[in-house]
């Protein structure tokens, strides 16, 4: 039985309260403690092994989508009807700010806790960790998404064997991490930008744009792209002695 819309939607929210807490929390929590941290690498791993395990949990109820830009690309794509985009990115965006709430809460419960070190806010020129460009982080972005939107057709993919899906999806993640943390501290996700921008405000405010337009851009492009890859396929195919 298909599960209703307000039913997937609830799960949108829980997957992508997970993932931003899972995530930015290793960033606010433990990266760097004290002296010894888990480091980029750990942060990297922390939202690859969120995504995991709710595709897992949540996964044949809602997708576990747990992102907007990756409800954007699966609609470029064709695997999501647009009717739904609105329902799946306003839970997925609500989810992301009751996670960075609950992280405010655990965080400001350590002395000299402050905002003012970022609350792993996306950001760029002063505000990325490598310091780098506007446009250095617009490109970033864009082809992240990008590829983490091509992965995600690709291993969801009816002729794909079933039941491993979460496991590429997952590892792309940490991939995607683990080469631009250093540039934006990372996005891909809306509202994963979204829920630690509103606590830090100012700064992080102004530069959430971009945290919207490039990862839905480069999402969109990424499942276009397989769409069109997949649909040259059944040509070649017949072509083949």
């Amino acid at each position: 039985m298909d599960m209703s819309l307000s039913r997937r939607a609830g799960a949108e929210f829980i997957g992508t309260f997970w993932l931003v807490l899972g995530g930015c929390g290793s960033a606010v929590l433990a990266a760097g403690f004290p002296r010894l941290g888990i480091g980029f690498a750990g942060v990297a791993l922390a939202f690859g092994l969120t995504l995991l395990t709710m595709a897992y949990a949540i996964g044949h109820i809602s997708g576990c989508h747990i992102n907007p830009a990756v409800s954007f690309g699966l609609w470029a794509g064709g695997r999501f009807p647009a009717s739904e985009l609105a329902p799946y990115v306003i839970a997925q965006v609500l989810g992301g700010i009751f996670a960075a709430s609950v992280l405010y809460v655990i965080a400001s419960g350590a002395p000299g806790f402050s905002l003012a070190s970022g609350f792993a806010a996306n950001g760029y020129g002063a505000h990325s960790p490598g310091g780098y460009s506007l446009g250095a982080a617009l490109v970033c972005e864009v082809v992240m998404t990008m590829m983490f939107l091509f992965v995600i057709m690709g291993a969801t993919d009816p002729r794909v064997p079933a039941g491993f899906a979460p496991i590429p999806i997952g590892l792309v993640l940490t991939l995607i991490h683990l080469i631009s943390i250093p540039v934006t501290n990372t996005s891909v996700n809306p509202a994963r930008s979204t829920g630690p921008a509103l606590f830090v405000g100012g700064w992080a405010i102004a530069q959430l744009w971009l945290f919207w337009l490039a990862p839905i851009a480069g999402a969109v492009l990424g499942g276009s792209l397989y769409r069109w890859l997949m649909s040259q396929a059944p040509k070649a195919a017949a072509a083949r002695p």
